[in-house]
């Protein structure tokens, strides 16, 4: 039997869009590019010959248009994991759930998503400027364990490695890894792009060793971060929403993809934060790319 999701779990606008995107399944393209800041989808959005659509509600801004002949969609996801769940399922409902009788649709359609984001490095290979491509993601924020399955997406042996070699102190969370989808790696990163591996955690001070009034559960946590090595793989830097994309979009069957600039040294203790200019050659080579 069919099942029919119920309203409480799939709402929908009266005008058949999603309920927070506000998107209608025909104004999504299969290419789709995700930004943090609801101003940056302007940004990219400047490059396309011609708009389709383009529709804000709260922190999400989309807008549709044609960059060289190719349909892409710019999203706005907000700050964290728990608006990557909500932009995220919401992409993939607009693509493979048919919203007027509330069922899933026969055949799957497939989404390439890369996000474009901001980071802090954590090597000195990655100084302020560089673009890094987050090919594993380390999830220091839990959002895929609410979904079913989700061991057959992580990698296991990077996780027990994690574990051991950071002396894991902050029993109530566990952390996971999720490698990015490799053809989307190769076709975005190319030779000029860092493939690293990035932390995605779930706040951006005490999450990310940054220490005002309160204290730290574990002082010592970025010291083990910036020493872990795993196959020949260091972690590359501190993000927050690149674990969350790989891990439900590897669960949903989407291509996914984050790439930062680095806009904080972390080690050095320096910090870009006129960063929007530096991210204009990342746009750019992703436009080309995706």
């Amino acid at each position: 039997m069919t099942r029919v999701i119920p309203a409480s779990e799939m709402p929908i606008n009266a005008d058949g869009s999603a309920f927070h995107l506000h998107l209608k399944p025909e104004q999504l393209a299969d290419r789709v590019i995700l930004v943090g800041d609801p101003a940056r989808v302007g940004t990219v959005a400047s490059y396309f010959e011609e708009v389709e659509c383009d529709v804000s509600s709260r922190e999400f801004h989309s807008i549709t248009g044609r960059y060289k002949g190719k349909r892409v969609t710019v999203v706005s996801h907000g700050i964290g994991g728990d608006n990557i769940d909500i932009v995220l399922t919401e992409l993939d409902a607009l693509a493979n759930i048919a919203l007027d009788s509330r069922t899933v649709k026969p055949g799957f359609r497939q989404l390439t998503l890369v996000r474009i984001g901001t980071s802090g490095g954590l090597q000195p290979f990655v100084p302020i400027g560089t673009y890094v491509a987050a090919e594993w993601s380390i999830g220091f924020d839990g959002v895929i364990y609410f979904y079913d399955k989700n061991e057959a997406v992580r990698d296991k042996a990077f996780e027990t490695a994690l574990l051991q070699q950071l002396e894991w102190k902050i029993k109530e969370l566990q952390p996971y890894v999720v490698p990015a989808n490799p053809s989307l790696t190769e076709q975005i990163a190319q030779d000029d792009i860092i493939r690293g591996v990035t932390i995605a955690t779930n706040g951006f001070y005490g999450a990310q060793g940054r220490e005002l009034r309160l204290a730290l559960a574990d002082p010592a946590l970025n010291k083990k971060i910036e020493a872990f090595t795993y196959q020949s793989r260091q972690i590359t830097n501190f993000e927050m929403e690149s674990s969350a994309l790989a891990g439900l979009a590897a669960l949903m069957g989407h291509r996914a993809l984050t790439v930062c600039c680095i806009i904080a040294g972390r080690v050095a203790k320096e910090m870009n934060t006129q960063y929007k200019d530096s991210l204009t050659g990342l746009i750019e080579k992703v436009l080309e790319r995706i």
